[in-house]
């Protein structure tokens, strides 16, 4: 189903959130694009080319795709790596914008952060972007498979006790729309890269999002229509 255009408001019920991190509730375009595009250099790779698949996917699964001969082993080795430098790079690390509302305004409500960072990486930028980090967490150790396999979503749904049809995906990126869908979720795309992926709504950002919620445990997501 492609993103909506409509001229009037979207309104999405649920009962549980699934939120990625990266470019979803935080912008660390800056980190991800320096390290990656020196990665891609040190490997006689277009940078350029690079960063239209690094974003949503775990380091390793990024590598896999850029280096489709090289041996799984050394691209885990080199994760790590990578994922040690992207840690210790908080610069330039901010919340999305209305990311601070949001997340105040779910705080109460069944969520879940669902990310290909480690958990070491999703702490240091969650905390560099002053957010709160939800209690329930799945991140790149919990999972077997990266995005855009759907199984850290349905580990997310699970971990909240909720069915994946009742559940919202927050995502940016082409492989995490493509996880949350095939979790069989709705999926709320955020930011410039989502609109081209087929998310079932579209916002600009985390502003364009009010969350409500009833007595009996519905959500009630309101987004301010794209233009």
């Amino acid at each position: 189903m492609p993103a909506s255009t409509t001229t009037t408001p979207v309104v999405l019920t649920t009962r549980a959130l699934l939120l990625d991190m990266d470019g979803t509730i935080v912008n660390s375009d800056a980190v991800v694009e320096r390290c990656w595009r020196e990665w891609a250099v040190s490997h006689g790779l277009d940078p350029q080319e690079a960063l239209k698949v690094v974003h949503g996917r775990q380091g390793y699964a990024t590598m896999a795709v850029l280096l489709p001969e090289r041996p799984m082993e050394l691209n885990h080795a080199e994760n790590k790596v990578m994922l040690a430098r992207e840690t210790a790079d908080t610069d330039g690390v901010v919340p999305v914008g209305g990311a601070e509302e949001f997340m105040a305004s779910i705080a109460g409500l069944p969520h879940a952060l669902v990310t290909s960072a480690d958990a070491a990486l999703a702490a240091a930028r969650m905390t560099a972007a002053a957010l709160p980090m939800p209690a329930v967490r799945v991140t790149a150790e919990s999972v077997g498979a990266s995005k855009p396999d759907p199984e850290g979503f349905l580990k997310g749904a699970a971990e909240l006790g909720a069915d994946p049809a009742d559940c919202v995906v927050f995502e940016d990126s082409g492989a995490g729309i493509a996880a949350g869908l095939a979790a069989g979720m709705r999926v709320i795309g955020v930011g410039p890269r989502a609109a081209a992926y087929g998310p079932t709504a579209h916002v600009p950002d985390l502003t364009s999002v009010r969350v409500e919620a009833d007595e009996d445990g519905t959500i009630r997501l309101t987004l301010t229509p794209t233009t």
